[in-house]
């Protein structure tokens, strides 16, 4: 999966929250000062390229939509960040958030019962 800008990323989140839009409406949403309208169409058109984003057309205008998921990005942003960051190893990310006392004991805990649960009901 392509790597997305924090611009893109940003109109990505405005796709997810609210799922359908014209160019217009997504530069309604964006905070001021707004960016000028063709700047958001070719970020758009980018997305879309990169494929994030698809359209349907209506005459003359084009109507956006994800067609990725929030939850699909996010896992695949994270495996890219543990292959880049991590040499590929999830549990080098979880002692480090360990070490940084990101996360406690009882939660590592309860994801061990996850994991143990999610297990055994393959198994079942």
């Amino acid at each position: 999966m392509k790597h997305l800008t924090n611009r893109e990323e940003e109109i990505m989140d405005i796709f997810w929250e609210k799922g359908s839009l014209y160019v217009k409406e997504i530069v309604d949403e964006l905070a001021d000062p707004k960016p000028h309208y063709n700047t958001i169409s070719t970020i758009v058109r980018g997305l879309e390229e990169k494929g994030f984003v698809g359209h349907e057309q209506f005459g003359n205008t084009y109507r956006y939509m994800a067609v990725i998921s929030r939850e699909e990005f996010s896992k695949n942003t994270l495996k890219n960040m543990v292959g880049k960051y991590f040499d590929k190893s999830y549990s080098s990310v979880v002692s480090m958030f360990v070490q940084e006392e990101k996360i406690s004991l009882e939660e590592i805990k309860e994801l061990i019962r996850q994991v143990e649960s999610a297990k055994k009901e393959r198994h079942e």
